[in-house]
């Protein structure tokens, strides 16, 4: 995990306020620590192992309108005493920011330089009608290729906040992604008074064979990084979880943070000490710092959430947020400054989850209203978790009994094809790619949370999808299972916002539960974390034609087979309808 920090350009100098320390000569690495593993098959399944940096780099910014060109291209990149060849945007790590507004149009043309295929996603801007700029590879494009490349042009339609772009294919986005920062029309003010300066805050990945050495010895080697602020004033964090693997939680020691922003909807402000936010998500939070210069230094820190079995990161990152020192001040002796550190909550603290996102709530007012299905035309229940597949020929594997783990939705393991779904489909070429029976409901019902459990972990590979009317209203459960270990998932949905109506616990009662939704202000998010050992419900509009994936944003479930597709069909009217696709869409 890192954590990347960088100053808005459209509102601050290029010359930013905060900024690596001289590095220090790497000191040697302690001796590796053995950790406890039980080897139950359950228990051997780990996350990679990744860590945690901080570090400020001096991005370049792409403003909408003018349209960009990005290369993706191999560069070395040292953090943390490694060096390492990644592939990146413009040789940069993180890669550059979309600075918008909303209503404007962006281009970017995306020219590949290395072996690998390539695509970028938006993650959380809807793509009305513009399924093909959407980015997942062998959803809505077939990859770019060596040597090849393709135009984005989409334009920004109803929203504003925080977003980011990332590749999507295999795990590339561990080092290929950037902030989207779209600022809200000209004239348009926020619904909370302007923040003095905005400040995007990315946490990531740093993947390196010696994750104990490596965050041992981050605050000595330079790569920590002090944010400065002036007392008195009001600061905007924008946070992008963009890991891989990572639920985080972040906290700044004596500070009290502001919530009004998620996934680019505005919510009803409240308070916290410490925020919870899974891959995939964003979260605006407003920093009111001290009246008065407080001699002091205050650490940030943020650390995993983990919900699951097995070994797992279990390192924290702190920065420092220092405090501007008063004009004609007498230099203080740095060794006497306090410093105080944040309190995070338990690594596995699934209580102060459950309660941090029931406080998400919309605005819900006239001018930024929350238009939640009150009827529904369809209901889908879907569980989701992990279960095995057959291990292959002269493989070892670490599954229950031998087997390779898997996992699924409705126990379909979704299977990419080797030609992009969107394309199929508009041109009518679903024979051998896809089928359109995806289950609404688990064809063999169980006790999902609780015992027994089925002896029979095998999941169902295939590429099946849902079919969707156009502006049909939907309702979808999404039930996690005890199969292997409870979990928390992150799931995110493509060309869509839905609206959270309920959570909680255990097994989802269709009785019952429903009379407890909230259709009044529930939160409005692309992606939600499905509690471990219990359920959500979303309701969206299928308003937006096109092939659309959902998926758990863990890369590793991903790749394990934790997704699936929709298909929405036409309207009636011709901005209702998909268009064909630009002559440049990459081919197969």
């Amino acid at each position: 995990m890192n954590m990347d920090m960088e100053e808005e350009m459209c509102t601050t100098p290029k010359n930013q306020e905060y900024r690596i320390q001289a590095p220090l000569e790497c000191p040697p690495a302690p001796k590796k620590k053995r950790k406890n593993e039980n080897r139950a098959a359950a228990k051997r399944y780990k996350k990679p192992n990744n860590t945690a940096y901080f570090h400020s780099p001096d991005l370049d910014d792409f403003f909408a309108g003018s349209g960009a060109r990005v290369l993706i291209v191999k560069h070395n990149v040292t953090r943390l005493c490694t060096t390492k060849s990644i592939v990146s945007v413009n040789g940069r790590f993180p890669g550059p920011r979309i600075v918008a507004r909303e209503g404007d149009r962006v281009i970017v043309k995306v020219i590949n330089q290395v072996s690998n295929n390539i695509s970028i996603h938006w993650h959380g801007i809807r793509q009305l009608a513009n399924g093909w700029a959407d980015g997942p590879a062998y959803v809505t494009q077939c990859p770019i290729q060596f040597n090849k490349s393709y135009t984005y042009n989409f334009t920004i339609i109803g929203q504003r906040g925080t977003l980011f772009w990332h590749a999507h294919i295999s795990w590339l986005r561990a080092t290929v992604y950037g902030p989207i920062i779209i600022l809200p029309r000209r004239n348009e003010s926020y619904p909370f008074k302007k923040p003095h300066k905005q400040i995007p805050i990315m946490f990531g990945e740093w993947w390196n064979v010696d994750t104990e050495a490596v965050i041992n010895q981050a605050l000595q080697t330079g790569d920590t990084f002090k944010l400065k602020v002036k007392p008195g004033k009001t600061y905007m964090l924008r946070l992008i979880n963009a890991a891989l693997n990572d639920e985080m939680f972040f906290s700044i020691a004596n500070h009290t943070l502001t919530i009004v922003d998620t996934d680019a909807n505005y919510i009803k402000p409240f308070n916290t000490n410490a925020v919870f936010i899974t891959p995939g998500q964003t979260t605006n939070v407003l920093l009111k710092t001290k009246p008065h210069y407080p001699n002091a230094t205050f650490l940030m820190a943020a650390q995993p959430y983990f919900s699951g079995l097995g070994t797992f990161d279990n390192s924290t990152v702190a920065g420092i947020l220092e405090y501007e020192s008063p004009l004609h001040s007498s230099p203080t002796n740095k060794s006497k400054i306090k410093l105080f550190k944040p309190t995070l909550p338990n690594m596995t603290s699934t209580s102060f989850v459950a309660n941090f996102t029931k406080n998400f709530r919309s605005l819900a007012n006239t001018r930024f209203p929350a238009n939640v299905p009150q009827n529904v035309d369809k209901r889908f229940l879907f569980t989701i978790g992990l279960g095995s597949n057959p291990c292959p020929k002269n493989m070892t594997c670490q599954g229950p009994n031998g087997t390779k783990f898997g996992a699924s939705v409705n126990n379909i393991s979704f299977v990419l094809p080797t030609t992009a779904l969107l394309q199929s489909h508009y041109f009518g070429q679903s024979n051998g790619i896809y089928t359109t029976d995806f289950p609404a409901t688990p064809l063999n019902p169980f006790n999902y949370t609780g015992s027994p459990q089925p002896n029979n972990t095998f999941v169902t590979n295939a590429t099946k999808l849902v079919v969707l009317p156009f502006n049909s209203s939907v309702e979808v459960v999404l039930q996690d299972t005890s199969i292997l270990g409870a979990e928390n998932h992150p799931l995110h949905l493509h060309g869509h916002n839905f609206f959270v109506v309920g959570e909680g616990f255990g097994n989802f009662d269709p009785n019952n539960d429903p009379t407890n939704f909230n259709l009044k202000d529930p939160i409005e998010r692309n992606t939600v974390g499905v509690p471990a050992g219990g359920w959500i419900a979303f309701r969206f509009f299928a308003d937006n034609p096109g092939v659309w994936f959902m998926h758990c944003h863990f890369e590793v479930h991903t790749s394990w087979g934790l997704r699936m597709a929709w298909i929405v069909l036409d309207g009636l009217l011709p901005s209702q309808k998909l268009p064909p696709p630009p002559s440049d869409l990459p081919k197969c």
